[in-house]
């Protein structure tokens, strides 16, 4: 099994500046996602999952090619705090379409980690004010702080009735569905009373990390309406894979090596059905990212 480091930043070479440290401390996060294995209709070391127009190199090369832009979003943190924080939001989409080109130039057009730029975007953009601030810089601290960016994100951008509705006003309209922007704008109430407290007793009861972290994230898959999901497979999609996630939990979840075989059935059940629980992985980075967020000495 791949080793997961539980204090990945104790590493001999240390970064340059504590903006580097944070950002390298969030490509660590991606690529411990996309490497860890085996995920249910997620790329991963072992195959594609439920997905034909991208493989595991298209992950490496995207998270590389974030990671540059990662201190830009701190930055721009740190330089408005005299903005309210919900001003902060709109300063920091021209860097999100810039790292999202980024990402798409070293792909060849392949959408690997949109959602993790919003996400890792935004809480790096809260470490930058934190700091800036002298306010602690915690799980806590930064989910509250990228709620406050996105104060009335919601609203503003799923709620409006479109001639042509985007994806994601689609699925808020059919199913109620917020996505991403629902779970930042609530503080990512997911990650912060869910997942993280799991992921953390278990680690905690001397699980192996990489074992618990996919429980964790069959957590995350069992309790996240997943509009990635929703997108391919509609209610009846999102709502099997919820209840399989919860079933195999109920069963004990993943606790052993041995465990794993349910993790490949589930894997190949998926790609029978197309559904990829994207946006599952997308707060499992999000988890592990704050599960080491104090490991950065500042």
């Amino acid at each position: 099994m791949m080793s997961i480091p539980v204090n990945p930043t104790n590493a001999s070479i240390q970064p340059q500046s504590l903006y580097d440290a944070w950002a390298d401390l969030a490509w660590r996060a991606m690529l411990t996602e996309v490497n860890l294995s085996p995920k249910p209709g997620l790329v991963d070391r072992l195959n594609c999952g439920a997905h034909k127009d991208m493989a595991l190199e298209d992950f490496h090369r995207s998270a590389e090619a974030i990671r540059d832009w990662l201190p830009r979003f701190m930055e721009y943190g740190a330089s408005c705090t005299r903005l309210p924080p919900e001003s902060v939001l709109a300063g920091l989409r021209p860097l999100g379409m810039a790292c999202e080109a980024a990402m798409f130039r070293a792909t060849a057009g392949v959408n690997t980690h949109k959602g993790s730029i919003f996400s890792l975007g935004l809480l790096c953009a809260a470490i930058g004010r934190l700091y800036q601030l002298r306010q602690p810089i915690t799980a806590q601290t930064l989910c509250a702080t990228s709620a406050a960016f996105c104060r009335g994100l919601t609203a503003r951008e799923l709620r409006q009735n479109n001639l042509q509705l985007t994806a994601g006003q689609r699925l808020y309209q059919q199913l109620g569905l917020t996505g991403a922007r629902g779970e930042a704008e609530a503080g990512y109430p997911l990650v912060i009373r869910h997942a993280l407290p799991h992921y953390r007793a278990l680690l905690a009861q001397g699980r192996d990390p990489e074992l618990a972290l996919l429980d964790t994230l069959l957590l995350l898959i069992s309790l996240n309406g997943d509009t990635n999901v929703a997108s391919r497979g509609g209610s009846d999609g999102l709502r099997w894979l919820q209840q399989h996630a919860s079933f195999l939990l109920r069963q004990g979840g993943i606790r052993t090596p041995d465990d794993l075989v349910y993790l490949h059935q589930f894997n190949q059940q998926c790609i029978e059905r197309n559904l990829s629980p994207g946006g599952s992985a997308d707060l499992l980075i999000v988890t592990w990212f704050l599960a080491q967020i104090s490991q950065v000495n500042h």
